[in-house]
């Protein structure tokens, strides 16, 4: 699997269109504030942040918006994506994320760690989701 290669210039677009998003983001129950960019095919950028909910598993992660705003502009393959989260660690996505970024990631898709002061490690989509269940699975 070879991963895919992004500029720098690429890699600060996101980080600052996730950085932008996360500071949007309605987080009032636990103040942990997410955004997350995806770089589509066409090498447009989306964003999104996470929405929570009193009703706790309604809330919506950054990822998620971030994807439903890539297919919303018309694109179904993102060539990265970044996530941006609260406190000085790095974050991944969850569980429900991964699997929601296989359907639009290739198996090498990067998938970038970042906090408040830049970028941090990168994993493949492969890596966070090893043997992952996708639309190839399914009958046509």
């Amino acid at each position: 699997m070879t991963r895919i290669a992004l500029t720098d210039a690429q890699q600060q677009a996101l980080w600052q269109a996730a950085r932008a998003a996360q500071a949007m983001a309605y987080a009032p129950y636990s103040g942990f504030k997410v955004g997350a960019a995806v770089l589509d095919a066409q090498g447009r950028i989306h964003a999104g942040c996470n929405v929570e909910n009193a009703a706790y598993p309604e809330g919506l992660c950054a990822e998620a918006a971030a994807l439903s705003a890539m297919v919303l502009a018309g694109s179904t393959q993102a060539r990265a994506v970044l996530v941006l989260g609260s406190g000085a660690g790095w974050i991944t996505p969850c569980g429900g994320c991964r699997q929601k970024l296989r359907e639009f990631c290739s198996a090498d898709t990067p998938i970038m760690s970042a906090n408040a002061h830049g970028l941090g490690p990168s994993h493949t989509l492969a890596q966070l989701l090893p043997e992952s269940f996708g639309p190839e699975f399914l009958p046509a």
